[in-house]
């Protein structure tokens, strides 16, 4: 007879969590991060125990293109705050691979001090072919490191697709960090993310790059001269930093505080958190159904006969769409 494993003791792991235990944060977002439908279902008992300690931190999304230093930066702010008294959590999200599924999650060791730190976790996830890069567990990981006590989470996307909407979605502040660079690459500038970005800042501002760097800053702030702002009480910024010497990365916290406390008098800080929440189900709501088509037998199976209606050319996108939403009546 084999012998029956035990059930996880949610309560427990709330509780180790709750006092800081970086093992049992870790545990409980692997537990968010499974796909077993048991572990699912204890997942959501755990974020709802843990809901009353979550809300405080301040959530910040970097985003950027490959090789723009995000990594690096994120282990140079993240140090900063460390010294300045915070507890940093950082959700790295890496690209998965589209046929194996795998991916590198090679983010921690690119942040060699906050590695070292224990006054840091650094959680690498797949994205899992997620939209956007970022995982789908991403919101649920973040409630749970702030239940751990850290006070700033910080969530880098791999800056590809629609990664600035998706982090944007779920943090207070989102920075897109860009390179020093001619006036000519502001024409291939994606128009959306300058519109999300809560600031623009400009890496490697240091040595032969310093002045093409303060030239890139200047033409991005003519840039934004010409759009509309996510907010009528902030003008997003565009700074110059280095994430190899530190300069500067002082100055880009600083300027997270100053939108904290303009979005707090306004009262859009409490509003973009209520916004984020009801995002938050909408998504969780098309997970759940995409799910239910995946693991119910008879729909799947109805499923792949809508799937090779459609490849045939027998039944069109919209009919089959609309077939495969009975399913689910």
């Amino acid at each position: 007879m084999v012998e029956k494993k035990p059930s996880l003791d949610i309560k427990s792991l709330a509780q180790d969590l709750r006092v800081g235990s970086r093992a049992a944060l870790a545990r409980a977002i692997t537990l968010v991060e499974s796909r077993r439908g048991d572990h699912q279902a204890l997942a959501r008992e755990l974020v709802q125990m843990l809901l009353p300690d979550t809300g405080k931190a301040a959530r910040v999304g970097i985003t950027g293109s490959p090789g723009v230093g995000k990594s690096t930066t994120i282990d140079a702010l993240g140090t900063h705050l460390i010294e300045q008294g915070h507890k940093v959590a950082v959700l790295a999200v890496d690209p998965s691979s589209a046929r194996s599924g795998g991916s590198i999650l090679g983010d921690k060791t690119r942040m060699a001090q906050l590695s070292a730190s224990d006054h840091a976790f650094i959680r690498p996830s797949p994205s899992s072919g997620t939209l956007g890069g970022v995982a789908a567990k991403t919101r649920e990981a973040m409630l749970l490191c702030e239940a751990a006590g850290f006070d700033v989470v910080l969530v880098e996307t791999v800056g590809i697709g629609q990664s600035e909407t998706a982090v944007c979605d779920m943090t207070d502040f989102f920075l897109a960090l860009m390179l020093p660079g001619g006036g000519d690459e502001l024409q291939g500038i994606k128009k959306g993310l300058v519109e999300l970005a809560d600031m623009i800042a400009i890496n490697k501002a240091d040595g032969d790059n310093l002045k093409r760097a303060n030239i890139t800053a200047a033409d991005y702030r003519g840039a934004l001269h010409i759009l509309t702002p996510r907010s009528e009480h902030w003008h997003p910024p565009v700074e110059t930093y280095s994430a190899l010497t530190g300069g500067g990365i002082a100055k880009l916290w600083q300027k997270v505080l100053d939108h904290r406390k303009a979005m707090n008098a306004s009262g859009e800080f409490a509003a973009r958190r209520r916004e984020q929440q009801v995002k938050w189900m909408w998504s969780m709501l098309e997970q759940r159904m995409l799910a239910r088509l995946r693991s119910e037998a008879s729909v799947r199976t109805k499923v792949r006969k809508i799937e090779t209606e459609v490849a045939n050319g027998h039944v069109t996108p919209a009919i089959a769409a609309e077939q495969i939403l009975e399913l689910l009546q």
